[in-house]
């Protein structure tokens, strides 16, 4: 199956009067939760879907524990997650305080799996 893509115009933000270019640019097909999750786990094991379920929101919760920690949470094949930060820039080091931090997020790194995935995808114009 392809993933779908269509084109959008954009305008270059480091010069506005410049003419717009398009872009393709990635449309989802659909989303999975997570009750679809733990059914689809469900068919390929003896578990049932229920105790897949539960899995998933403990390894969720788990999750949220360890980041707000400050750990990397490494799933093996699957990749691993870490928060990161952005700051202000200050003068000097003594400057940079935990005020300086405008923003975090998560980040998450793939594993080898999901990023030979990337190689293999197919892409059709929608529409």
């Amino acid at each position: 199956m392809a993933i779908k893509y269509q084109v959008l115009p954009r305008k270059n933000p480091q010069d506005i009067n410049a003419p717009e270019k398009f872009y393709a640019a990635a449309l989802a097909d659909g989303t999975v939760d997570f009750d679809r999750l733990a059914e689809l786990i469900s068919y390929q094991c003896t578990v049932t879907a229920s105790d897949c379920y539960a899995v998933l929101l403990s390894l969720e919760y788990n999750i949220i524990g360890e980041l707000s920690q400050g750990r990397i949470v490494n799933l093996g094949r699957l990749g691993n997650f870490q928060v990161g930060i952005s700051s202000e820039g200050k003068e000097t080091e003594t400057e940079v305080s935990s005020t300086a931090i405008k923003k975090s997020r998560i980040l998450f790194r793939p594993g080898k799996k999901l990023r030979s995935m990337l190689n293999d995808l197919t892409f059709r114009k929608a529409g």
